[in-house]
């Protein structure tokens, strides 16, 4: 928390120096339209990022149960862990930095900037740098989603929006199914996982159906808003 404070505090300092301006720029302010968009986009990003894991099921004969130590402790610390997670990447890459490139460079620039700044960051958060390929997977995946969270933020200048597509992805995969360093949550995985033989095709369908699917779907919808301008 002491963290994100910070963050809080250095945006102020460079939106008053660069633009004159205060955290008004994050677009944090509730209204009706913004807490509907909130709910709208997180729904379909969780959907998105469900979809995995139950064509996981269907396709590759996974398994999943309750946790049997769930608690109600255990899953507020991993939705806060995701809460405070999420919002540290957005103040750094689509917060008072991105606010001030898009003033000074377009949002065009400003939005490549962000999703390769993002994508890079995230070979040091998954401990993947110097392994070339897993490289590139994370720098492509993580970098066009950036470029949605990125997008979503210069068209409505609220991080509402990328926040909710942030947190929709990263809880189901988190939360739900336990997949990331916070270890068991709700549901965990029946090991040993079962080896199943498929095609190219469905392969493809369950690896990156899902990531394309919050990408394509987010994408259209931020692009059918009206832009607020800088």
């Amino acid at each position: 928390m002491l963290g994100i404070l910070v963050q809080l505090l250095v945006s102020w300092f460079l939106l008053w120096l660069f633009e004159k301006k205060g955290l008004e720029v994050f677009g944090f302010y509730p209204n009706r339209k913004r807490l509907a968009g909130f709910a709208l986009f997180f729904l379909v990003t969780a959907c998105c990022s469900a979809s995995f894991y139950l064509l996981r099921m269907m396709i590759g004969q996974e398994r999943w149960y309750l946790n049997p130590e769930l608690s109600a402790g255990l899953i507020f610390s991993g939705l806060w862990w995701n809460l405070k997670s999420v919002l540290f990447e957005e103040f750094i890459f689509r917060g008072a930095l991105m606010y001030i490139l898009i003033r000074r460079i377009g949002p065009v620039k400003a939005i490549i900037i962000s999703s390769i700044s993002f994508g890079i960051y995230h070979w040091f958060s998954h401990g993947v740098f110097g392994k070339p390929v897993p490289m590139l997977i994370e720098f492509v995946s993580t970098g066009l989603m950036g470029v949605v969270y990125a997008y979503a933020y210069s068209k409505t200048l609220s991080l509402y929006y990328p926040i909710a597509i942030h947190l929709g992805w990263n809880l189901i995969s988190s939360v739900v199914f336990s997949e990331t360093v916070i270890g068991n949550q709700l549901l965990v995985e029946v090991k040993p996982v079962p080896q199943v033989n498929v095609g190219y095709f469905l392969y493809f369908c369950v690896i990156y159906l899902p990531i394309l699917s919050a990408l394509l779907i987010n994408f259209f919808l931020i692009r059918r808003m009206k832009q607020v301008p800088v």
